[in-house]
């Protein structure tokens, strides 16, 4: 086990003994990464021996609505889409370092990772998280890099949402999406949204009367109003035309046959909705896909590149 797999497993265990419902209902259902931003080294093996060095990833302190927000660019092909890796709940950049470099070299675009605010070099915002407020900072960010279309969206997890409220405010600017084990509207239904809350309120409660962490704030942070929030969030649904395919690990986040079966079938029900979208099952994965089987999400988002660059949909632009 690699020292990002152990931190990983730590956080979880924590998290778990502090508030095992919310976990359970996917609020913040990863680990913690550091803060260092993906590199090149130990990745080299998975790209060929004959495969391209990819340059090292400069980082740009952004200020987006008046806070900071660390962004780290792997120059490429300006004719390429421009791939984005956009990590789940408590992560940070260096989340994709298995899988920023390899698809540098391998395909030869551009590659974008950030941190959240509160997650790596980006300070903390206060106030309840909301997914649209996420949104709005990541396209700031990328409008500011040059970046305003052709972007291939990779969310995890809790970054599902961001990329739905994401790509419904700028269809334009996604050409395509690979949404790996992400939390997406199909799963949150008024019977399993209800049942979350309940199942959380007491730990919800335990986490306000001590004294608060980095963890617990998260946390609170994305419990606050859960229930109104995820009841709205069902309602919407992913433009038909924007290409999107869904990788969904073989546990998925829930340690629950209930959970796990209806997390299995937002997964079916999201890509079963446009011709234009797929279902790729990780094997041998946890929710950690990106870290258990990143060959499963290279060779999805090359696949998505080459899909919407034969689409005509990549030009070059300015930087």
């Amino acid at each position: 086990m690699d020292n990002q797999s152990i931190r990983t497993a730590r956080h979880r265990k924590a998290v778990l003994a502090l508030a095992a419902a919310l976990v359970v209902g996917g609020l913040t259902a990863c680990g913690t990464a550091g803060a260092t931003p993906p590199r090149t080294t130990g990745a080299a093996s998975q790209a060929g021996p004959s495969a391209p060095v990819a340059a090292q990833p400069s980082t740009r302190m952004l200020t987006v609505d008046g806070h900071r927000l660390a962004f780290y660019v792997t120059s490429g092909d300006n004719r390429l889409p421009v791939i984005v890796l956009d990590s789940g709940g408590g992560l940070d950049a260096s989340y994709w370092k298995k899988v920023a470099p390899v698809l540098a070299r391998r395909t030869g675009a551009e590659i974008i990772t950030y941190d959240r605010s509160g997650e790596g070099e980006s300070p903390y915002v206060p106030g309840p998280w909301r997914a649209p407020n996420a949104a709005a900072d990541l396209a700031a960010g990328l409008a500011q890099l040059g970046v305003t279309k052709d972007v291939v969206l990779v969310s995890h997890s809790l970054a599902g949402e961001i990329a739905t409220y994401f790509v419904r405010a700028h269809p334009r600017v996604v050409a395509g999406a690979v949404l790996v084990d992400a939390s997406l509207p199909p799963f949150y239904t008024t019977a399993e949204t209800e049942r979350i809350v309940a199942a959380s309120q007491q730990q919800i409660d335990a986490l306000r009367s001590r004294p608060l962490t980095t963890a617990t704030r998260q946390l609170l942070d994305e419990a606050d109003d859960y229930g109104p929030v995820h009841l709205a969030y069902h309602e919407l649904s992913w433009p038909a035309s924007v290409p999107a395919t869904a990788v969904v690990s073989a546990t998925t986040p829930f340690p629950t046959a209930l959970d796990a079966g209806l997390w299995r079938q937002a997964q079916r029900k999201f890509a079963d909705a446009a011709p234009n979208r797929q279902l790729l099952v990780a094997d041998h994965s946890s929710h950690d896909v990106p870290l258990d089987r990143p060959d499963v999400v290279i060779r999805a988002v090359e696949a998505m590149v080459k899909q919407v660059g034969a689409a005509g949909t990549a030009n070059s632009r300015p930087h």
